[in-house]
């Protein structure tokens, strides 16, 4: 069985036995319905499917995970998460293949390299012996006429005078066509070097990111940081948030091109205004230790939300926990993984 045809056998199964344990379709799930999306674009892509089988396999691993999450009553975090892993995966599938047909690219462009070459080394010898083919020839002319020496001599002389026309002429084209072998030789090992710099880049930040637990939103990349890091009704950190930050630190200087908006949030408990002033000291504070950890100011910007915006429902203990936060925000770039 061939890699897609386990991938499609593996997510068939998978998904019919979602629907018969449920017995009713799940409840739509945004981030899920995107990553099973993408997956499925790029199974369609011939060039994913035949030049990234196994990362695909992964990809599709990740997305049943994710499902098997979803419709077993996981958290929606979580289950955002997962599907967030999952178009991780499918972006690296599309990556690799993308790397493998450059790769096939700069192969061709060796052996049609090599080809010029055999080609231009055939026409120069086949010029050498018509060269010589037609000097023997008009050696043997002028024995057997030597009564007509200067006549012919003096052709011989425009003839000879055409033939280095010529042979410059096949020299500036042979050296012309050398520059050209040399420049698409060059360009191919540059495309070669660009892709392996951006594979590189890509895994690189693609780590990074996890172990941020970042999450992509229309707004950028956002690391959400819980209530842990305060004391009830305090902007003061906690010794506990010292490993948190410190990831944070790390990832602005691995990446001196990142800036972000430090956002605070609340829950509704007491007024609007006292949650809106506890939400933009504790984004304060938060920005204060990371640029006691070496981070720019300038790189930093805060903003304090209060209780607008709840990440959840602030009827249940749980769902104002998971409104008292403080959110990372960076701004989006161009080379933002999408799981380039």
């Amino acid at each position: 069985m061939t890699s897609r045809s386990y991938t499609l056998t593996a997510l068939s199964l998978a998904t019919a036995a979602l629907m018969a344990a449920c017995g009713s379709m799940p409840v739509p799930n945004g981030a899920l319905d995107q990553a099973r999306n993408r997956y499925d674009a790029a199974q369609r892509d011939t060039q994913v499917s035949s030049l990234a089988p196994d990362e695909l396999k992964r990809a599709a691993e990740s997305l049943r995970f994710a499902e098997q999450t979803w419709s077993s009553g996981g958290k929606p975090s979580t289950v955002d998460h997962l599907a967030y892993l999952a178009s991780q995966r499918v972006t690296i599938a599309q990556d690799t293949a993308a790397s493998k047909a450059s790769q096939a690219i700069t192969a061709g462009a060796g052996a049609e390299r090599d080809r010029m070459r055999l080609a231009l080394r055939t026409r120069e010898a086949d010029t050498a012996q018509a060269a010589l083919t037609q000097s023997e020839r008009a050696n043997a002319q002028k024995s057997s006429e030597l009564a007509a020496a200067d006549t012919k001599l003096a052709a011989r002389s425009s003839e000879i005078d055409a033939a280095q026309t010529a042979l410059t002429q096949s020299q500036q084209l042979n050296a012309q066509k050398t520059a050209e072998l040399a420049a698409a030789d060059a360009a191919a090992q540059n495309d070669k070097a660009r892709i392996e710099r951006r594979d590189t880049r890509l895994g690189d930040l693609e780590m990074q990111l996890k172990e941020l637990n970042a999450k992509k939103t229309e707004r950028g990349m956002v690391v959400t940081l819980g209530d842990v890091l305060f004391d009830t009704g305090k902007a003061q950190l906690t010794s506990d948030s010292t490993g948190n930050l410190g990831k944070l630190a790390a990832f602005f200087q691995r990446n001196p091109q990142r800036s972000a908006s430090i956002e605070g949030y609340t829950d509704s408990i007491g007024s609007a205004s006292s949650n809106l002033d506890l939400s933009g000291r504790r984004a304060a504070a938060v920005k204060s230790a990371l640029v006691g950890l070496g981070v720019p100011a300038e790189r930093l910007s805060t903003q304090a939300h209060g209780e607008e915006m709840p990440a959840a429902s602030n009827a249940t203990i749980s769902g104002r926990q998971m409104n008292r936060r403080v959110e990372i925000v960076f701004a989006p770039q161009a080379d933002d993984v999408v799981t380039k």
